[in-house]
Parts: C-alpha cells; structure tokens; sequence
C-alpha cells in the first residue's frame, strides 16, 4: 500500500480557503494556471512542500489584493480562533475516550481505558457546554462559506450531545451487542509491533478491573433511575461475559496478541511480556470478569423490566423523539418517519412481486419468501464456503467503481470474520473503520454463524451497503480529506453514513450487478428490510407495539431468516432511533439525483454529483441539500 505524504492541515485548509475565495473572485484559472494542477487532483493527491511553499506565497498575495485588509485580518483572527477551538477540543475527545483513539490508530492512549465515572461524565458534559459557550463567542459572519459550515456542524454535534446527556442514556452501557464483555476485540484494532505496544496492552489488562467497576457502578445507576433495556434481550448478554471467565489466561481472548510475536522482538521480552499477560489476566481481568457476571445475573438482569420500547423509559416519549430527530438529522416526528415506511413497503412490496413472477414462481409472495429460506440451494454449507462467497463477490464488485466515482480511497479493505463470541448475536454484517492514519485497513466483518441461514442472494447487496462503494469507500475518502478539521473527517452523521449504504445497494443497477433476478430480488429484500425498519422502530418506541408484533410485520414483508429478523427486531429495541437514519438518508440522497438529473437533463455528470455528495465527508441532511443545489446552480445547464 502507497502511503500519502500530506503538507498540514493548517497549511491545507489555509491554502485551500483562499483557493475557494478566489473561485469566487474570477481568479480560479489563474490559480490553476500557476499551480499546473486539476482542482481535482489538487484536492485529492499529494502535493510536494516545495510547492505548496509556492502555493501559498501566490495566494497569499492573491487574497491579500482581492479583500480588504481589516475584514481579512478580522477574518483571519476568527478563523484561527475557530480551528484552535476544533483542533483542542479533538485532542480532549480523544484523551477522554482512548479505545477510540486506539481504533483510529493513535497510539499514545493504548495502555488506558476511558474515565466513566460519573463524575468524569459530568466533567465531559460541563467541557462540551463550555466549548459551545466558546464557539458562541466566534463571529461566524467573519468566516469563509467552509468554515461556516463547519462551524454549524460542530455547534449541532455539541448540542445534540449535551441533549442526549439529559436523558441518562449513557447509563445503558452495553446490550447484546456489545460492551464491556467485548472488550477484547479491541486487540483485532492495534498494531503490535513494538515491546511498548505488547506493554500497553498488559497495562490495559491491568487497569481493565477499574473500567469494569466504573461500568457496574453506572449498571446501578440505571437500575435507580430505571435506564434499563428489556430482559428479552438483556438475557443474551451472561453468556458473552462467561466467554471472559477462563480457566487458562492463554485460553482467553484478551491474550490473543500474545500467541504471535514479531521477529524484532527477543525471546526474552517474549517470556516476560507472556508472565506478565497471564499475570494480569489469572490476577486481575479473569476475577474482575467472574464478579462482574455475578452482578449481571443477580442484581441487574432481575431488574430489567418484561417490556420493550423507549416509551418504557423515564421521559421516554420526549427522548425517542429527540433520536428521531437526532439520528435523522431531520425535524420529522415518529409518525411520520412511520407513515414513510408504510408507504415504501408498499411500494417495494410491488416490486418483489414482480421479480416473482419474472422467477416463475406459482404461489404468493409468502410461498416465495418460505421458498428462499428453506430451499438449500440459495446457501452455503460450512463457514469456509460462505467466506470464499463473500469475498469472490467482493473481488468482482472492486474494479467496477471508476464506472461512477472519479475519487476513491487508497486505503484498502479487507473481508473478515465476525468475532465468533457475539456471531449469534449479531446481524449478518458490519464495517469497521481504518486507522485515521491508514496503517490499519478498513474491515467489512462478515457473520459465518449458520451459514445454512445466510442466503446467497442477499451477498451482493449486502457487500456494496458494507465495503464498496458503501461505508468503506465513503469512510475512507472522508478520512483522507485533509483540507477538512479532523472533526469532520471522523464525523458519523448516521444519515448521511447509512443512507449512503443504502444507496450504495441501488447502484448495483448502475453496475450491472444485478442481472440474475434472485440477487435483485436480494437488494429489495434489504431496501424492504430499512423501510420495515421505519414502521416497527417506532412501532416499538412511540406505538407500544410488543416484541412478537414486531417480528411478525418483518416476517410478513420479507425474505430475511427467521435469525435474522430476531436478531435486528432486539438490535431496534437496544438502540432506538438508529435504525430510521437508513431509509431516510437514502431517500435523500435519491431525491437529491433524481433533482439534479431533472434540472441538468444530457449534462448530469453521475459521478461529479458523487463527487459533490461525498468531498464534504459525513453531514447533516439538511446541509447535503443546501450543497447539492449549490452544485446544481454552478453547473452548466
């Protein structure tokens, strides 16, 4: 893999905002003409010191002659002030919260777990008010058109925090899913290379047992304020943290790091880090994780209550109609994020039925959905098998995008396993992010539990929503925008992210993916399976509708395993809100092409447009919008 060499990302935003205010002052082909470079490649590839010297020697004359030398010093002061604020306030976010530091490859937290005391959760609340405070104090009218965008964006992400804080939704601190029993997948997340690096994993095993109280403390919290998911699904949970309690530290999955070694390290750091590792693990992680799986069964489990639904909760109604809104980046209330997905159901109901009928099959569109899932020839029959699957449609997707992007990431992908503790309890797929860096790979993790229950129409789908040109290619790109505050290029607008999964399994027709009518028939089953989850989400959370009425609509309009359905109908009871974020944003970015190809007709570019929804990384969707038009009312009609 070819690693970028970058200038800063001062330098970078500097260069680049003068680069825009020239665009607008009729100087662009100058700046162009000068630096001999497409605006394109400029943004996207390297550039070397020598010239971005020169580059900004150019436009700082250039911008210096084109405003007015008081509002540009104004300007430069707000400005400075403004990037001050996000580059602190990234550095804080880190230090408070080191497992993500560690997952973005920063490694000068990799031997702590983060504060979750109260207290300190109080503290971080109290700092991002006084950070929003700070922003306030900024003149955002002062600054470029780019930065008032990310001053909007990071003033939202703020204040949507300090809400979510009100609510106590930090005192649920696991589900079925994951948590503090999964800890241990953060060892797949880092490097070890280096002794230091195999030190401060033994450091974190050591400091794992606090972590763990600090957990159950906040676990008692949530029995005392009533923050409790249902038992329904809370009951998965016992058997995850027995995986952690071992007879042998070697059997457990914290010592993982520890069975291979790199050839730069001696035998005798070998022999040491491994008495270490187990010391820390029979002593102190192994214990921690026997008492903790104590007070799950005997004091929490007991409290949790027999029904599902935000509504359960205390302010319950208020909060789920904050993480519509939140999640959505929309004002849309419950009911109509719920009439929406009634009506795509529908719609997409008559397109199943069609792809039916196409197959040939006699029956009704049940008959079909029992067909899909029983008749073995739509499955693989062990692990190995599903996995060669997955990554032969993964080999076959991958040279298709320049069709329609012109940017892709360097940073690569790869498939792998989900981690077979919490495989049963999962959904068929998930993607994990890179290191911010690039040296960790983006993963698209791919569930191997039952392969007798994963059918292989869904795959393609499935793979262009997971790694390209879905999370992976959106994800990747945004981390390698180095003209963007690092905020950005981490931001996780689960909207704008999801719903361009979403999309990313409608291009499939652009790609020619889709010509055997049972994988099209696959992309609808998942289209279907986010437009039911507009109608049971907030069936659940805003409806008072039971866990089995839930599971009995999924069944009802789609082909998705009897596991399957059960396992995201307790995913939608464990996090609510989040599933909406799917169908809306996509239906956004689809409304957004549809107005652009309709206003531009024989001119609309499908991978400039790609371009215009992707260079910005992750934003709300209303902000998505404002920059479409924009693009729009810029482009030759």
């Amino acid at each position: 893999m070819l690693r970028r060499t970058w200038i800063s990302t001062s330098q970078f935003c500097d260069t680049w905002r003068c680069a825009l205010a020239l665009r607008k002052a009729g100087l662009a082909q100058r700046f162009i003409a000068i630096s001999n470079l497409d605006p394109v490649v400029y943004r996207r590839q390297m550039i070397t010191s020598s010239l971005c010297s020169l580059l900004r020697i150019v436009l700082i004359v250039a911008c210096s002659t084109t405003f007015g030398h008081a509002d540009h010093a104004d300007s430069a002061a707000e400005t400075s002030e403004l990037h001050t604020l996000f580059d602190e306030d990234w550095e804080q976010r880190l230090a408070e919260d080191p497992v993500s530091a560690s997952y973005m490859g920063d490694r000068r937290w990799n031997d702590q777990w983060p504060d979750v005391s109260t207290a300190a959760l109080e503290r971080e609340n109290d700092r991002r008010k006084e950070t929003l405070a700070r922003l306030k104090g900024i003149d955002r009218s002062v600054l470029t058109p780019v930065d008032q965008m990310n001053y909007d964006i990071f003033a939202q992400a703020k204040q949507q925090a300090i809400d979510e804080h009100h609510f106590r939704w930090y005192l649920i601190v696991l589900n079925q899913r994951g948590g503090i029993q999964t800890a241990d997948e953060l060892a797949d997340a880092i490097p070890f290379e280096t002794t230091k690096d195999y030190e401060d994993w033994i450091q974190r095993l050591r400091g794992l047992p606090k972590y763990i109280g600090q957990t159950q403390d906040l676990m008692r919290d949530g029995i005392r304020f009533k923050m409790l998911l249902p038992q329904v699904i809370m009951q998965r949970v016992p058997a995850q943290i027995e995986k952690q309690i071992v007879e042998k530290p070697e059997d457990s999955p914290f010592f993982k790091p520890f069975k291979e070694f790199p050839d730069t390290i001696t035998k005798v750091d070998r022999d040491r880090l491994i008495a270490d590792s187990s010391a820390a693990l029979r002593d102190q992680v192994i214990p921690a994780y026997r008492q903790f799986h104590r007070f799950f069964n005997d004091e929490y489990l007991p409290a949790s209550p027999g029904v599902s639904g935000a509504w359960n909760l205390p302010n319950g109604k208020t909060m789920y109609a904050f993480f519509a809104r939140s999640f959505t980046t929309t004002s849309m209330t419950p009911d109509e994020i719920h009439e929406i997905g009634l009506a795509e159901v529908a719609r997409i109901r008559e397109q199943m039925e069609a792809v039916k009928l196409q197959v040939g099959f006699k029956g009704t569109l049940q008959e079909f959905f029992e067909h899909l899932r029983t008749d073995p020839k739509f499955y693989y029959q062990s692990p190995a098998e599903l996995l060669a699957g997955y990554h032969a449609v993964s080999n076959k997707i991958d040279p298709l995008m320049g069709r329609v992007f012109r940017s892709l990431p360097s940073i690569p992908y790869k498939v792998e396993p989900i981690p077979a503790n919490i495989a049963p309890d999962t959904t068929a797929a998930y993607y994990r992010p890179p290191a911010a860096d690039g040296s960790r790979p983006g993963s698209y993790f791919v569930n191997l539990y039952k392969p007798e229950m994963r059918p292989k129409y869904e795959m393609v789908a499935l793979s262009l929503h997971e790694a390209v040109p879905g999370h992976h290619l959106q994800i990747a790109l945004a981390i390698e925008l180095g003209a963007l505050p690092k905020f950005r290029r981490h931001a996780r607008f689960t909207a704008f992210v999801e719903g361009w999964g979403l999309y990313s399994e409608y291009l499939g027709e652009e790609l020619g993916l889709y010509t055997d009518p049972y994988d099209k028939f696959g992309q609808l089953t998942y289209e279907m399976w986010r437009a039911i989850r507009l109608v049971v989400d907030t069936g659940i959370h805003h409806k008072h509708w039971n866990r089995q009425q839930a599971i009995d609509y999924f069944r009802e309009n789609a082909a998705k395993s009897e596991l399957d359905i059960v396992n995201e109908i307790d995913r939608y009871i464990a996090w609510p809100g989040q599933a909406l974020a799917y169908k809306i944003g996509e239906l956004k970015i689809k409304e957004l092409r549809n107005r652009a190809a309709t206003t531009l007709g024989e001119k609309f570019d499908l991978r400039a447009f790609h371009d215009t929804v992707l260079n910005q990384g992750a934003i709300p969707l209303d902000l998505l919008e404002r920059r479409v038009d924009a693009w729009i009312a810029e482009s030759p009609q």
